[in-house]
């Protein structure tokens, strides 16, 4: 064990997490500097322990709860579980997008698509980049997680693999890049990963991030992206969670955006018997522009948690953050958000709104929109609403001929709507579009 460890854990998985990391960590990838940070951060960990409701950022999901057991790391994927991933994105397979697979917790070349890179363009495994100890990594990994945050520190400890992705500055990648983290394995097992995109100032890029697994297969997911922009850079980045029905999945993004760049983030969620989306987003320079949108679409048991955090650190920036939820049967869709402005960060214009759609009387949200501000001459406000469908406008469906189910997959679509059709791209925005559709006709 850790000589650092100074506090006996609790749970079951608490104590699976200690033997996970003590019989791990001397394979993770990274010289003596990224060891430093990976002890450090275990041992944060430790005494702080899994997330629970004392834990105010984790007051509506109660991790040390739902996660019963703490899951070996992953094993490489052999060549059946390559064969088994051969078809992973497949939603979004007709778009020609740039394709990064990383299979079961690694970056797996021989199934990305990494000939013809666009000049500007460097794709790298995270791993390889790890074991050189480059600065970049050694102090990135360490000064961008929020110490109060645990999950954050056990990816910090615990991470083997994932993508770095550079783009030099000035230059314009025309073909959006996809991140497939797939987890064809049939045993219980954990995949821990952390990737780095460093956008140059005045690039270009689309970044397209998807979660998939199998169903029924009893795995956790805890997965980190940092995204750094330069300033007056645009960057698009959608993150789609269709894990297996039985996945806990934690996910969290950290984004520093520089001045007069632009940064749009959505996230789509429907699959996961667990899922915490939580996202770190600073607003560095002056000018920046940030929309953020999220929708989830839930049923049956599912516990999905949204957690945002933007924070306005220089004048004259705009942020707007919508996000919407679709919960049915006994699943329970959780959001919270705060927009924090510094006390220099004077001209900021920033709004926040969380809508819920509750389809049945099991079901549950929760909403908790934040203002912190600090400046004295802004534009702030949030606002939150948790409804169920329009009696009125159903029956006028209704009386039109159009079946009972119909109208309100017709309601609930236009609900959605508005969330996906922020999506620039016409083929992305068409994919997630029909993904809701058929996740409307699986409803009973």
């Amino acid at each position: 064990m850790n000589a650092g460890i100074r506090r006996p854990v609790r749970t079951q998985a608490e104590l699976g997490l200690v033997d996970v990391y003590t019989t791990s960590r001397q394979g993770l990838p990274g010289g003596s500097d990224i060891s430093a940070v990976r002890a450090a951060a275990f041992n944060h960990f430790v005494l702080s322990g899994l997330p629970h409701p004392r834990v105010e950022a984790w007051k509506y999901t109660d991790l040390r709860r739902l996660m019963r057991d703490a899951k070996p790391l992953a094993a490489p994927p052999d060549a059946e579980a390559k064969a088994r991933a051969h078809d992973a994105g497949g939603l979004f397979a007709a778009l020609g997008f740039r394709r990064l697979v990383v299979l079961n917790g690694s970056f797996v070349p021989q199934l990305s698509d990494l000939d013809g890179l666009e000049t500007g363009l460097l794709v790298r495994s995270m791993a390889d980049a790890l074991t050189l100890d480059e600065p970049l990594l050694s102090q990135g990994l360490g000064p961008m997680v929020p110490a109060d945050d645990p999950a954050l520190a056990l990816n910090t400890a615990l991470a083997g693999d994932g993508v770095v992705i550079t783009v030099s500055p000035n230059v314009t990648i025309e073909r959006p890049i996809h991140l497939v983290f797939v987890n064809t394995g049939a045993a219980p097992a954990a995949m821990v990963t952390r990737s780095l995109v460093v956008v140059g100032g005045g690039a270009r890029a689309t970044f397209v991030e998807t979660h998939e697994g199998q169903d029924q297969s009893d795995y956790q997911v805890n997965t980190v992206l940092q995204l750094v922009v330069g300033d007056e850079a645009k960057v698009d980045h959608v993150k789609i969670t269709r894990e297996g029905s039985a996945a806990i999945h934690v996910a969290t993004l950290l984004a520093n955006i520089g001045a007069r760049a632009k940064f749009n983030e959505l996230g789509f969620t429907s699959g996961g018997a667990v899922v915490r989306n939580q996202q770190f987003v600073l607003l560095a320079g002056e000018g920046t522009e940030a929309n953020l949108r999220g929708l989830s679409l839930l049923a049956d048991r599912q516990h999905v948690d949204t957690t945002l955090a933007v924070d306005h650190a220089a004048a004259g920036s705009q942020s707007r953050e919508v996000f919407k939820a679709v919960v049915d049967d006994e699943a329970r869709a959780v959001f919270q958000g705060k927009i924090r402005v510094r006390p220099k960060a004077q001209k900021t214009d920033a709004k926040m709104m969380t809508r819920a759609l509750l389809l049945s009387d099991s079901a549950e949200a929760d909403g908790k929109p934040e203002l912190e501000i600090f400046a004295d001459d802004v534009q702030c406000g949030h606002g939150a609403t948790t409804g169920t469908l329009d009696d009125e406008f159903k029956f006028y469906l209704m009386a039109r001929g159009i079946p009972e189910k119909e109208a309100e997959a017709l309601l609930i679509q236009a609900f959605a709507a508005e969330v996906v059709e922020a999506i620039e791209h016409d083929g992305l925005r068409e994919a997630l579009m029909e993904a809701t559709v058929a996740w409307l006709g699986q409803r009973g």
